[in-house]
């Protein structure tokens, strides 16, 4: 799961520095308004490269999940208020 997401996020990443360079080297020769707005869309890109690195997958381990170490699990349930401790 984990390659996946890292591809995917190398690929957008890329293609925001693709549409930024492209952008101001060779598109702005011909409209400056179009490699504005070429910037604009390349803006948007990284947040939404960071939202699909970070999603969790279905195989993944959620942050909330028991570790299977009993002592740890009963520590963060303390810490968490689900558990008191007599």
């Amino acid at each position: 799961m984990y390659a996946r997401r890292r591809r995917a996020y190398f690929l957008l990443m890329g293609g925001c520095i693709v549409l930024f360079v492209s952008a101001w080297a060779v598109v702005r020769l011909w409209s400056v308004p179009v490699a504005v707005g070429m910037c604009v869309v390349a803006m948007v890109i990284p947040p939404v490269a960071a939202l699909v690195a970070n999603r969790r997958g279905p195989d993944d381990r959620w942050w909330d999940d028991p570790s299977g170490d009993p002592r740890s699990d009963e520590w963060w349930d303390e810490l968490d208020g689900k558990k008191r401790r007599p």
